[in-house]
């Protein structure tokens, strides 16, 4: 392990600067008299310019309004000198194409440095010794390292065991030679491991739907029960369903899935089961939210609003049969007597 601070500053491709004609992501620094001086991410930040006269095609009537500091954005290169160091770029000639793959392109790109990065600063070694070894002649086998790493989460070996580097050692006779050793370390390639099935291993998505459910027929509650049931039986392996009260009339259908369309579509499927079951006996099903992905903080919000529904009812003081209204989600039922319709 390297003793002195490791230089953890580099950027993300073997090439210094970019071609001209290439699409590149950039962050705005400051607005000068003559443009917009602004740092290319994917490229350690070195600096570039945009010409006012080259952030749009229309008359520009505010600058303010097409350019703003701290803004990330993708543009077009224009020019390079690389012996001055000059990089003139332009706004207004990148179209939509150019946009979309360089977004793709740099999102790929800033997870393999963020991992490469961590590893680095893991081990104290040099950013750029990592892609000198690892990193770039990763992109130069597989088109971008982004693919190598997908690969690495399931079979590492078969992509990092072909990196080689050469060391030049002194040989029996006092002369010096040249050696092709493994590029990694076993300390360097299981934190490598380690850190891209940690950032890469698909994580499942959860899929939910809002419905309401209503029955108000003889033994209206096992009707409603047995539609849940159908609902959870559309489910697999892949995708469970569970289905829950939150408060009558409202229920949510969840699944979890790595395959968002096919998670919706199990959900859809669990719908149809449910709505067929509870309209055989005279019951009805509305959809009010259909079957879409949901994120962390909507589970959150729908935990909490479970919460205060519960709250709220364990305030208001009733007997038994409103306890079991709750439960059921059947309305104004009176559960003991199933057979008879309260209005």
């Amino acid at each position: 392990m390297a003793s002195h601070t490791p230089n953890l500053e580099c950027r993300m491709y073997e090439a210094k600067y970019p071609e001209v004609d290439m699409a590149v992501m950039i962050q705005v620094n400051n607005i000068a008299d003559m443009g917009a001086y602004v740092s290319l991410l994917e490229y350690n930040n070195i600096e570039g310019m945009i010409l006012f006269s080259e952030l749009s095609r229309r008359r520009i009537r505010s600058v303010s309004s097409l350019i703003k500091v701290g803004r990330i954005e993708p543009v077009m290169v224009l020019r390079v000198d690389k012996d001055k160091g000059y990089i003139d770029l332009s706004k207004r000639r990148v179209s939509e194409e150019d946009i979309q793959a360089c977004e793709e392109r740099y999102n790929k790109s800033k997870l393999v440095h963020s991992i490469m990065r961590h590893v680095a600063e893991t081990l104290q070694i040099d950013l750029e010794e990592l892609y000198i070894n690892i990193g770039w002649p990763l992109y130069r086998k597989y088109g971008h390292a982004f693919e190598a790493f997908k690969l690495i989460v399931a079979d590492p070996d078969s992509v990092l065991d072909f990196l080689t580097r050469e060391v030049k050692e002194i040989g029996p006779d006092g002369q010096e030679v040249t050696k092709v050793v493994p590029a990694l370390t076993e300390e360097i390639k299981d934190a490598l491991i380690k850190n891209i099935r940690r950032r890469m291993t698909p994580q499942p998505l959860k899929i939910r739907a809002d419905i309401e459910m209503k029955c108000f027929q003889f033994d209206g509650v096992l009707h409603i029960k047995e539609a849940m049931r159908r609902a959870e039986a559309a489910g697999n392996t892949d995708c469970p369903v569970k289905i829950k009260l939150v408060a009558p009339p409202l229920y949510v259908l969840t699944t979890q899935t790595l395959d968002k369309e096919q998670g919706i579509s199990v959900l859809s499927n669990a719908i149809t089961a449910c709505t067929e079951e509870i309209e055989r006996h005279g019951g009805k099903l509305v959809v009010k939210e259909a079957p879409r992905a949901v994120s962390e903080r909507d589970d959150k919000l729908l935990a909490d609003h479970m919460a205060k529904l519960r709250e709220a009812n364990e305030e208001i003081s009733g007997d038994e049969e409103s306890e079991e209204e709750e439960d059921t989600g059947m309305g104004d039922i009176d559960v003991d007597n199933a057979g008879t319709m309260v209005d």
